[in-house]
């Protein structure tokens, strides 16, 4: 099934996060997203873990990335 009106189709959240990593860093993901995962030791492997078992957070770092890709 295509999803042609869905930017996130085929990309993966681990992309996402590491796209998001490399502009903002884990101060400005934080600033963005209150989360702990971003602020308290944070490592890719930890915050994707988070964010896989937590929808509401998921859903955040989904729209950042899609306001990050708009600029």
């Amino acid at each position: 099934m295509t999803q042609p009106n869905n930017p996130l189709h085929g990309v993966k959240l681990a992309d996402m996060l590491q796209y998001l990593y490399e502009v903002y860093g884990w101060e400005g993901l934080a600033a963005h997203i209150n989360i702990n995962c971003f602020k308290s030791n944070p490592s890719i492997k930890s915050s994707l873990t988070f964010l896989r078992k937590t929808d509401w957070a998921r859903a955040k770092v989904e729209a950042l990335y899609l306001k990050t890709i708009a600029q």
